[in-house]
């Protein structure tokens, strides 16, 4: 046997730690070749989406979630600049908690020094001060807050529409219109005050906002006690949101009934009217900008309602809106002929609208409309 050979089937011997880890330098310290995270060239992409996640969970979880909680309904009723500083303040930390460890300084270095200096990223991390990672996510906690919180001011889609001059120009477009009256609000405030009525405004307007919004509807505006909404054609034809809407704010005060009664001694009853049909949709303002429509479908809506004291009825719709909705199952139609609304030389075909009633005494949306038809013509709608 030669010298230096290794007999068949011993082990192979042992190296030294510098030699597996890396390379002595002549003053005998160890330089490993690669840092942990170019060991591992996913770690990271990984880091990275942990921390993306955790920010979206907590963040988004809030926003999602903190409007039903007390607290949330607390911050809705504060002025705007308490509800936003509080906000802002919570995602803050949460950021800074996420950013201001370890592995978030990591990230963050791999974000500040660039791809070829983040193969050694470790051995850069603290270069990474930790003041920087709260100023970062202090700018990044406002910007978000500022936009999310702008938005519930004045509507996300509008915000979003006027950022993007979606109406610079003016265009033409089908639309939806609901308005929603609340029945009975001048006698209330004889009664109670101008100063409880605007508290009683203002929670049914607020209980509104969320059956409206999870109905893709759009509150153009107050205006006294009464509230208008908005869909386009596309999106209040798509599961009749257009019509739907209107009875899920009703099933919400419903189920505040208990709390009107305590706090102002009566429940909230609604009258609605719902229209369609072409209409103008343009920016308009100077120092104050809006999004506006105009055209006689505004002013034809408003008279359907009126219409609800004479013909008592809760919910009328216009032929115009109801031939475009997608289908009316689960709605009752009622005919009530056609009639002659004031600004209006041609006279209009409106129904009334009610849920079906199932076996159990709830809404169903199941069941086929029901027709009354006390006009000439038959109706025939949603089978487009």
């Amino acid at each position: 046997m030669r010298a230096g050979t290794r007999p068949q089937g011993s082990p192979a011997p042992s190296r030294p730690l510098s030699q597996c880890l890396g390379r002595g330098n002549h003053r005998g310290r160890v330089r490993l070749d690669a840092s942990p995270s170019a060991l591992r060239p996913g770690a990271r992409g990984a880091e990275r989406s942990d921390h993306r996640a955790i920010l979206a969970v907590v963040i988004g979880g809030t926003e999602i979630f903190l409007p039903q909680t007390r607290l949330g309904q607390a911050l809705d009723r504060a002025p705007f600049l308490v509800a936003f500083t509080a906000k802002w303040i919570v995602y803050s930390g949460v950021i800074v908690l996420v950013l201001g460890s370890m592995l978030g300084r990591r990230i963050a270095a791999a974000l500040l020094l660039g791809p070829e200096r983040a193969q050694t990223l470790d051995s850069h991390t603290t270069a990474v001060p930790a003041t920087l990672g709260i100023v970062l996510s202090f700018l990044v906690a406002f910007t978000f807050n500022w936009v999310f919180d702008l938005g519930g001011l004045i509507g996300q889609r509008v915000l979003r529409d006027i950022v993007l001059g979606r109406y610079h120009r003016p265009r033409i477009e089908d639309r939806f219109f609901l308005f929603i009256d609340i029945a009975g609000s001048t006698s209330l405030a004889e009664r109670i005050g101008p100063t409880a009525v605007h508290r009683f405004l203002g929670e049914v307007f607020r209980l509104a906002s969320d059956p409206i919004e999870e109905h893709e509807g759009e509150v153009y505006q107050y205006v006294g006690d009464e509230m208008v909404i908005t869909w386009t054609v596309a999106a209040g034809r798509a599961g009749t949101r257009a019509a739907a809407a209107f009875f899920a704010v009703e099933r919400a005060l419903a189920r505040s009934a208990a709390s009107f009664e305590r706090e102002f001694g009566v429940v909230p009853r609604l009258r609605a009217a719902l229209h369609a049909g072409p209409v103008i949709t343009g920016e308009v303002g100077g120092s104050r900008r809006a999004i506006v429509y105009h055209g006689d479908v505004m002013n034809t809506t408003s008279r359907i309602e009126q219409a609800t004291r004479d013909l008592d009825r809760q919910f009328l719709a216009s032929s115009d809106a109801l031939e475009r909705l997608a289908n009316l199952d689960g709605f009752a139609l009622e005919d009530l002929g056609l009639h002659h609304l004031r600004g209006r030389a041609a006279p209009m075909r409106v129904y009334a609208v009610t849920t079906q009633p199932s076996m159990n005494g709830q809404a169903t949306a199941m069941a086929e409309p029901r027709l009354s038809n006390h006009g000439s013509q038959p109706p025939a709608f949603g089978r487009g």
